[in-house]
C-alpha cells in the first residue's frame, strides 16, 4: 500500500517514515485494528515488528492528544492502546490471502463480535 492511498486520520501513515516497512492491508474497528506489517528489508533494517508496533503506538497516541487538545476529541482514560497485542507469522501465500480476507471482512462481523459493546 502506498501513503497516498492511506488515510491521514488512520495513523497508518506514519509508518511510511520507515523505508522498511510496508502496510499490506488494514482495517480500523471502533477498537481495535487488523494490520499486515511487512517488514520488507529487514537484513538492512534494525526494527523489528516490536519496534514498529510500539512506534506506531506512541505516533498514534501523541496525535489523539494533539486532537483532544486541539480539536476537542473524546478524551480517553488511561492509555489508548492495550500493551500487547497479536502477531503471527504469514508463511505463504495462501495464508496471506486468508488473513486479507478476514481482515477486509472484519467490519461485517462487527455486530456479532464479542469485544463489540453492545453485544450482551
Amino acid at each position: 500500500m502506498t501513503q497516498d492511498r492511506c488515510p491521514k486520520w488512520s495513523g497508518m501513515n506514519c509508518l511510511f517514515f520507515y523505508s522498511s516497512v510496508d502496510i499490506d492491508t488494514f482495517i480500523v474497528m471502533p477498537n481495535h485494528i487488523h494490520v499486515i506489517i511487512v517488514l520488507t528489508r529487514p537484513e538492512i533494517s534494525s526494527m523489528s515488528l516490536p519496534d514498529v508496533v510500539h512506534r506506531f503506538k506512541t505516533m498514534t497516541t501523541k496525535r489523539y492528544v494533539d486532537g483532544v487538545k486541539q480539536m476537542n476529541w473524546q478524551p480517553f482514560d488511561g492509555k489508548l492502546w492495550q500493551r500487547n497485542y497479536y502477531e503471527h507469522v504469514i508463511r505463504n501465500e495462501d495464508e496471506l490471502n486468508s488473513i486479507r480476507e478476514y481482515i477486509i471482512n472484519n467490519p461485517l462481523q462487527w455486530e456479532m463480535d464479542q469485544e463489540n459493546p453492545v453485544v450482551l
